[in-house]
């Protein structure tokens, strides 16, 4: 029976016999081949859907480890700042082993089916006026100076829940990608992802590693224009963050990997999004970042040297977390009377 990252990963992992492991099953999520998408850039791409986490992102990744390793320190409270995914990945497994939970959001700024995830688990959610990078400071404020644990990806247990993703793409394919494109907002999960990669070559379960591709929204790209974005603004709200928190070590994840980290554009993400609905998967706006990077790439002819290459995008979360944005670009359903005849007529029989 599958037990979660940090059984299935344990040799890979921070823990020992005393630490109490709080899972919700996490990890083992799909690796979906995209034949449409291969088909048009002339490569293999992989869609790794962590929206199928318990909570629907990937924070459930970190999560594992951070409430275990919090449980293990004694910690009564636990506290993080959000645009969403962390606060319902925190707010869940604070629940699942009886910790409390407290949650600065910027207000106005969360999508609803986030915020609900965290009210409905309990947690103490309070909206700041601000934006996201003012609530984390807070939090490295309160934390710093009062016994409560920060659960950010500040926390060094976080990166290393997170790595796991890139352990079960090697599993999957039997070896590392030649790329691994990924959003890129407080830089937590692309620095986790090649912290991953680099581990098992380093254990010899594989022999290559890949280029790590970041991409940020343009309204929110502070690492790709090198400077502090004081009021960041995308509809991917997850990466809606204009000073990361792991800024240096995504930058040292591009340069060692020989990658790159750039920004695609609101329509290019929206187009992406609708893409990969119409491929059958439903992943939140910021998990199309990846994907319109690397047709962005491919229609500047980067990837043309390397012909039957693999990449693996990440999608970071689940469509259903921010369903208004759905909704916003498809429309509202038909409405008719309840007759046979109108209703053939619109589906064109």
């Amino acid at each position: 029976m599958y037990k979660g990252i940090i059984e299935r990963y344990r040799q890979f992992l921070p823990v020992n016999d005393k630490t109490p492991i709080v899972t919700l099953c996490e990890g083992n999520t799909p690796l979906i081949f995209s034949e449409s998408l291969s088909n048009e850039i002339g490569l293999k791409i992989y869609l790794k859907y962590e929206g199928l986490n318990p909570t629907g992102s990937f924070k459930d990744r970190g999560m594992t480890m951070a409430i275990s390793k919090a449980k293990e320190k004694g910690a009564t409270t636990i506290m993080c700042a959000s645009t969403g995914n962390t606060s319902a990945s925190a707010a869940a497994y604070a629940a699942q082993c009886g910790l409390k939970c407290v949650v600065l959001i910027p207000d106005g700024n969360i999508a609803l089916g986030k915020l609900a995830q965290a009210m409905i688990h309990n947690a103490k959610v309070i909206a700041i006026r601000g934006n996201f990078d003012d609530a984390l400071n807070l939090v490295k404020t309160i934390t710093e100076k009062y016994p409560i644990e920060l659960v950010n990806s500040l926390n060094p247990f976080r990166i290393e829940g997170q790595k796991t993703g890139a352990f079960e793409i090697c599993d999957s394919l039997k070896a590392a990608p030649e790329f691994h494109a990924i959003p890129v907002g407080n830089a937590g999960n692309i620095t986790a992802y090649w912290k991953g990669y680099q581990a098992y070559r380093a254990a010899g379960q594989t022999k290559t590693l890949p280029k790590m591709l970041g991409f940020q929204a343009a309204g929110s790209a502070p690492i790709v224009l090198n400077r502090i974005v004081e009021k960041p603004e995308t509809i991917a709200t997850a990466i809606r963050i204009g000073n990361p928190a792991s800024w240096k070590s995504a930058l040292a994840a591009r340069d060692e990997s020989q990658g790159l980290i750039d920004a695609v554009t609101d329509e290019e993400i929206i187009s992406a999004y609708k893409r990969l609905a119409a491929e059958g998967v439903f992943a939140e706006p910021a998990s199309a970042a990846p994907v319109a990077g690397i047709l962005k790439y491919h229609r500047q002819g980067y990837f043309k040297d390397f012909k039957g290459a693999r990449i693996v995008c990440t999608l970071t979360g689940h469509g259903l977390k921010d369903p208004n944005i759905a909704i916003k670009n498809v429309g509202q359903p038909v409405t008719l009377n309840a007759d046979i005849a109108e209703i053939l007529q619109e589906v064109g029989i």
